[in-house]
Formats: C-alpha cells, sequence, structure tokens
C-alpha cells in the first residue's frame, strides 16, 4: 500500500533531529516512534496521530479528523487528520506537538 511520501518528509522536517526518534515501516505507511513509542505516522495521504486517551473527543472536534480504525473497533488515543487539514507547515506541526508530548510522557521502551 502507497502512503504519501511527501507528507513523511514534512513529518521529518517538523520533528528535526531528536533523541530517541525512529522511523520504521508501519500500518502500510511509515511511523515515527519517540523512546521506542509511537507518535506520528503516515497512512495512505493521512497523518496519524496518537494522543492521550481523554483527549480524543476534543481532537475529533477539529476539522478534518476522524478515528483510526483498521480493525473495526477504533481506540481512544488514535486519529487521522486528512490532508486538507494539514495545508500549512503550522496546522502539521501542531499534531506533531500534540502527538510528540504525548509520546514524550510514555515511559521508554
Amino acid at each position: 500500500m502507497a502512503f504519501d511520501e511527501r507528507l513523511a518528509e514534512r513529518i521529518r522536517g517538523s520533528l528535526g533531529k531528536r533523541k530517541g526518534l525512529v522511523e520504521k515501516k508501519m500500518f502500510g505507511g511509515v511511523a515515527f516512534l519517540l523512546n521506542g513509542n509511537m507518535c506520528v505516522g503516515v497512512h495512505k495521504s493521512d497523518l496519524l496521530v496518537r494522543l492521550a486517551p481523554d483527549e480524543t473527543d476534543g481532537a475529533l472536534s477539529q476539522p478534518h479528523t476522524r478515528r483510526f480504525d483498521l480493525t473495526g473497533r477504533p481506540m481512544q488515543g488514535w486519529i487521522l487528520v486528512e490532508p486538507a487539514g494539514l495545508k500549512t507547515d503550522a496546522k502539521l506541526g501542531k499534531w506533531v506537538q500534540v502527538a510528540t508530548k504525548y509520546a514524550s510522557s510514555l515511559p521508554a521502551k
């Protein structure tokens, strides 16, 4: 399954050089892990964001977002942001910041 390599490149730029950052192929796309915890990724043309489970509903109230659901059982703490919600680097950076903040709060794996 193809994924948006241009979006992956923008994510790399937004993340910069961080200690503990690893890039892996996952979900038919690419994922970025911080200290072993996934924070963001690319699924097809969407940004996959991992966030605090109790922040899921608030995030889903934002434009161009939806639940991430590969199995028919969506989980709290995982959302997709459609390309229309990522048109600027500032919009992408906001979601990357949300994800890295949460991933940084988790114990390293």
